[in-house]
C-alpha cells in the first residue's frame, strides 16, 4: 500500500491546543536537551544533574532485596501481600510513606504524619498535584521568585493558573515586594493562595535563606493568609549545621513542603514526595470537624484519575536505599556532598583564575547546592549559546529560561553538580574565551 498524501491527514491548529503548549517554557527542556544531543563534544556546565560516577546497577536488586525483607516483617511473613504490594497497582498516596516521614525526621527535623505523605512521580507530579488543588478558578494566583525553576512556570500553566514574580534578593526573596504583590493582586480582584520557594541553594541562583529572613516569610504567611510551596530538593548538600526547613519552623501548617529523590536517591525512580498536612473542612464547619481529612487526601484524588499510583517497583528501590543507611539521605549521600563541594570550591577558584579581572563579569558565591549565576558583559540567549556550543564546546542556561520569556539577559546559570574536577577545567578554559571573545566583539 502508499502512503496517503500528507493533505489527507486530520490537521490540528496550534491555537486550538492547551495555551501552555505556545509558552516558552514548553520549549526549554526539550531545546536544552537537544542543544546537548547536537553537540556531545561540548562540555555541560548547563545540565543540574547528580554526579553519575557513584550510580551502581547491582546497587538495585541490594535495594529491592532489602525492601523485600522490610515488608516481610512488617507484614508477618506473609509473602502474598508482600508480593503484591510491590508487584501490584499501590495504594495512591504511596507505600513507603512511613519511610519517607521517618527520613524527614532524622534529615530535616519534620515530624511528619506519614498519612499526610503522597508519594508522587517525581517532585514535578507533587507540584502539579498542589497547584491543581489551590486553583479554583482564573482569580487564583501563584507568586513566585523571579528567577525561578522552570518547572513551577510549566506547572501553573497547566493549570491555567497565573504566575506573579517576586523580586529576588542576595538572601533569597525580597519580602517587602511579596507583601507589595499580595496587595497589589487582592486589589485588582485576585486571590493569592501560594508562594513557591525553595529556601536551599535555589535554581537557578544557589542562594540560601537566612534564618531571619525564613521567620519574617512564615510571620508574612500567616498575617496574609498564604500557603508556602517549599521545594527542596538541594538542602543537604549544604552545611548540616544550615538553618531549618520552613518546615521545620513551621507551627502553623502555612507551609506545603515537595522533596524529591531525584538527587539523593536515584533519578531513574522518579520518586518525590509533598507533605501537605494543611486541614480541609467543608464550607461552614470547622477545622476540628475534620469532615474533609487533609489536603494530602484532595492531592491523593487528583493522584488517582492522572497517575493511579506511584510505580511500588521504583518505590521499593528507593525503600530499600533508606533502609541501607537507616532512613538517613545524608548518610546516604556522604561522598556526593563531598564532591559537589570539592566541585564548588573547584568552580569559584576556577572562575577567579580565568574571569577574575574581566570587565563586566561577576559570580555568585552559593555555600552548596548545584547551580551559580554568571553576569557577563553582553545579552546572553539561546541564539548565543548555540553559537558557544558550536564553536567553543561549553553549554551553560540562558537566565530567561527561568522567568518563562525569550528576552536575554546578562545572566547565565552554570551547574557544577555532574561534572568530573578535569570537566570543570576544561569547561571553564571554553567558557573563559567564549566571554572574553564576546566581549571584544
Amino acid at each position: 500500500m502508499g502512503s496517503r498524501p500528507f493533505a489527507d491527514y486530520a490537521q490540528l491548529l496550534v491555537g486550538d491546543l492547551h495555551a501552555s503548549l505556545a509558552s516558552p517554557v514548553s520549549e526549554s527542556m526539550n531545546f536544552l536537551n537537544e542543544i546537548a544531543l547536537r553537540y556531545p563534544g561540548a562540555v555541560s556546565l548547563a545540565a543540574g544533574r547528580p554526579y553519575e560516577g557513584f550510580f551502581d546497577l547491582d546497587d538495585l536488586p541490594r535495594y529491592l532485596s532489602l525492601y523485600q525483607q522490610h515488608l516481610t516483617e512488617r507484614l508477618s511473613g506473609d509473602e502474598e501481600r508482600v508480593r503484591r504490594t510491590v508487584l501490584q497497582y499501590g495504594r495512591t498516596k504511596g507505600v513507603i510513606h512511613e519511610l519517607v516521614a521517618e527520613h524527614l525526621r532524622l534529615d530535616e527535623g519534620i515530624n511528619a504524619n506519614p498519612q499526610d505523605l503522597v508519594v508522587t512521580v517525581g517532585c514535578q507530579e507533587a507540584l502539579y498535584l498542589t497547584l491543581r488543588a489551590l486553583r479554583r478558578d482564573e482569580r487564583d494566583v501563584l507568586l513566585a521568585v523571579a528567577p525561578s525553576y522552570v518547572g513551577v512556570h510549566g506547572a501553573a500553566g497547566l493549570v491555567d493558573m497565573t504566575l506573579v514574580p517576586v523580586r529576588d534578593a542576595a538572601d533569597g526573596i525580597d519580602l517587602n515586594d511579596l507583601v507589595m504583590r499580595i496587595h497589589e493582586v487582592r486589589a485588582q480582584g485576585r486571590n493569592p493562595r501560594a508562594c513557591y520557594v525553595i529556601p536551599d541553594f535555589a535554581n537557578p541562583s544557589g542562594t540560601r535563606m537566612s534564618l531571619e529572613t525564613r521567620r519574617r516569610l512564615l510571620r508574612i504567611a500567616a498575617e496574609e493568609d498564604l500557603l508556602l510551596l517549599e521545594d527542596n530538593p538541594y538542602g543537604l548538600f549544604g552545611d548540616p549545621d544550615g538553618p531549618p526547613t520552613l518546615k521545620a519552623l513551621d507551627t502553623a501548617a502555612r507551609v506545603v513542603y515537595l522533596g524529591s529523590f531525584a538527587k539523593t536517591g536515584l533519578p531513574g525512580a522518579r520518586v518525590g514526595y509533598v507533605l501537605a498536612d494543611q486541614r480541609v473542612v467543608e464550607a461552614g464547619s470547622t477545622a476540628a470537624d475534620g469532615s474533609a481529612g487533609t489536603l494530602a487526601d484532595q492531592l491523593a484524588k487528583i493522584k488517582s484519575m492522572l497517575t493511579v499510583n506511584t510505580s511500588p517497583i521504583a518505590q521499593a528501590v528507593i525503600g530499600g536505599k533508606l533502609l541501607a543507611h537507616g532512613c538517613s539521605l545524608r548518610r546516604a549521600n556522604v561522598r556526593e556532598i563531598a564532591t559537589y563541594r570539592d566541585n564548588l570550591t573547584r568552580m569559584l577558584a576556577g572562575l577567579e583564575r580565568r574571569l577574575g579581572n574581566v570587565p563586566g563579569v561577576s559570580w555568585n558565591a552559593p555555600e552548596g547546592g548545584f547551580f551559580l549565576l554568571l553576569t557577563v558583559p553582553f545579552p546572553a540567549g539561546d541564539d548565543l549559546l548555540e553559537l558557544c556550543a558550536s564553536t567553543y564546546e561549553v553549554l551553560w542556561t540562558p537566565v530567561h529560561h527561568f522567568y518563562a520569556d525569550t528576552r536575554p539577559r546578562n545572566v547565565v546559570r552554570l551547574s557544577f553538580s555532574h561534572l568530573r574536577p578535569e570537566e570543570i577545567e576544561t569547561g571553564l578554559d571554553r567558557l573563559a574565551r567564549f566571554v572574553r571573545d564576546q566581549q571584544q566583539n
